[in-house]
Order: structure tokens, then sequence, then C-alpha cells
């Protein structure tokens, strides 16, 4: 009886030392001679990426404020190479002159149509975040607003509040004959202003709001409606508690821009009849009276007021994480 050769390679050696010569290993190391331009490059590349978005936020948001608060310390008057210091005159002047600051009554009537435009933008984004009809048509005229000039706007509403102007036209079409002036009092100015702004910024908080909703997971509202929640009971349990973020951020929106009013104001009344805000008080400072740093002081006050504000807001209203899944 004869036997076969095994066809079986022989197992390899096993040495001390390492693999057998003449083999690799199947799992190699890193090679321990790395240039050493590699690691060096690899951790600059981060800031590579944000030299562009540093450069232009150092160049057009911090340089432009250590400006104004130099500024705010001259007596420029925005033409004349000359800048003598001064100090804090301007802000002396400031304080000791209450009518500059009795224009932040105006920001009343404008915080007030904050809180309408925040309440129409969450109705409206609650009710076309479900399954309607031509939802999506609702959706473009609600923030088509948002998307036109403010100067384009202040002009086409000049026109609607003018005497005989469109809102009369469509008052009398209803057998409503008024001879109001809608601009020629500063109570019925502020309100028609304030107005406008709820026409145009309604859009900004509707998108804010329907991308918020949009975000929750679709099992939540399964389960809300087979356990029989009807839209309210899901309005209150599930989508107010998940956009309470985005709800804050619109918040301290509404307040930094009623303090902040220009473009509408200035457009269609140019701050007459009562409805002059601090801001366009600002530019007639610099552009009218030539009191460039009495108008970068004025400016410096209302950037410390909105920041202010914006930490108070903060602690009172902290960020909460939500968690509903």
């Amino acid at each position: 009886m004869t036997r076969t050769a095994s066809t079986a390679a022989p197992p390899d050696p096993v040495t001390k030392d390492g693999p057998p010569p003449g083999r690799r290993p199947r799992h190699s190391a890193a090679p321990s001679g790395r240039s050493w331009r590699q690691q060096p490059l690899r951790r600059l590349t981060p800031w590579l990426f944000l030299v562009a978005p540093l450069t232009l936020l150092i160049t057009f948001t911090y340089v432009p404020v250590g400006n104004m608060l130099f500024y705010s310390l001259t007596d420029w008057d925005g033409i004349s190479p000359d800048r003598n210091f001064v100090g804090t005159e301007n802000y002396t002047e400031l304080l000791t002159r209450p009518e500059i600051f009795r224009v932040f009554g105006v920001s009343l009537y404008y915080l007030a149509a904050s809180v309408v435009q925040i309440a129409v933008a969450l109705y409206f984004a609650t009710v076309l975040s479900f399954d309607l009809r031509f939802r999506n048509l609702f959706k473009g005229i609600l923030f088509f607003p948002y998307l036109i000039n403010g100067v384009a706007i202040g002009f086409v509403f000049l026109y609607f509040f003018q005497d005989g102007g469109t809102l009369d036209s469509v008052l009398s079409w209803f057998g409503v004959s008024t001879d109001h002036a809608w601009l020629g009092s500063p109570e019925s100015a502020n309100t028609s202003l304030a107005g406008v702004s709820v026409w145009r910024f309604t859009g900004l908080n509707f998108v804010l709001f329907l991308g918020a909703i949009q975000s929750i997971p679709g099992e939540l509202y399964e389960a809300a409606q087979l356990d029989g929640a009807s839209r309210w009971k899901q309005f209150k349990h599930i989508i107010a508690p998940s956009i309470r973020p985005v709800l804050s951020l619109s918040v301290i929106l509404a307040i930094s821009g009623s303090l902040s009013v220009f473009e509408i104001p200035y457009i269609m009344t140019g701050g007459a009849t009562g409805t002059s805000t601090f801001v366009i008080q600002t530019v007639k400072f610099a552009f009218q009276f030539n009191k460039t740093g009495l108008a970068s002081a004025c400016a410096v006050v209302l950037l410390a007021i909105i920041l202010v504000i914006t930490w108070i807001q903060r602690r009172l209203v902290p960020d909460e994480k939500v968690d509903l899944v």
C-alpha cells in the first residue's frame, strides 16, 4: 500500500521577530517615513476654509463697528478730514437730551405689530403643515411680500394710504366713505406703517415656523391621531414644544427689528407727523445736521440697548433641548 504526498502547503514558521522573510504582513502599519509637510497641512486645512468668511466678517462687521466707536468719541462732521477727540461729550449730550430717546415710543407700534405677525405666521404655518389643497400656492403667496424690496413696498403703500387712494377706493365699494388722512396724524400714521411691516415680514416668520414644524417626525402625528388627539392638542403637545427655539429666535428678531425700523417710515413719511424712529433720527444727525460723531454715539447706544435686551431675554427664556422622539 502506497502513500500519496500531501498537496497542502506547509504552515509558515512562527517566529518571534515577525513574519517570515519574503512575505508581507496582511495588515501592515502606516509607514513611519511620512513627509513632514502632510501633518501641518492637515491641521491648517480647516483654517484655510475659514479664511474667506472670517475676512468678510472682520472687514464688513467688526472693522465698521470699531470705526463707529472711534467716531463716537470725535466731533467729526462726516466731510472734513479733521476729527477732534472729544471723549464722552457726544454721550453726555445724548443723556441730557431726553427728546432723543422719546422716539422709542414709536417702536411700541412696531412691537405690537410684531406680535400680530408672529401669531399670523404661526397660524398659517401650522395649518399649511397638514395635508391641504393648494397649500404650495398659499405658501408662495405668504412668502412673496418678503421678497419685494423695501423701497418698492414703501412707494406702493404710499399711494395705498394717500387721500382718495387704493384703501379709500376699496372702502367706498362697501359703502364706507371716509375723509380721514391715514398718514396725517401720529396715531393713524404709525398704525398704518406698522400694518405695512406686518404685511412684509409675516412671510419670514412663516418660513421659519414652517421649517421647524416640518422637521417634526411624522410618527408623532400618527400616534396622536391613533389616540384621537385633535388638531389643537397636536399643536399644544407636539408642535409648540418643538418650535420653541425658533419662536424664541423670532421674538429676538421682532424686538431688535422694532427698535431699528428705518425703511418703511423713512420712505413713506420721512419721519414726519410723529413717525420718526431712532434710526431715522440718527441718519438726520449724520447727513442733515452733519453731526457724524453724535450719530455714531446714537448707533452705539442703540447697539448696546439691543444687546442688553437680547441678553435679558436669553436669560429669562434659555434654550432648552427638545427631544420628542
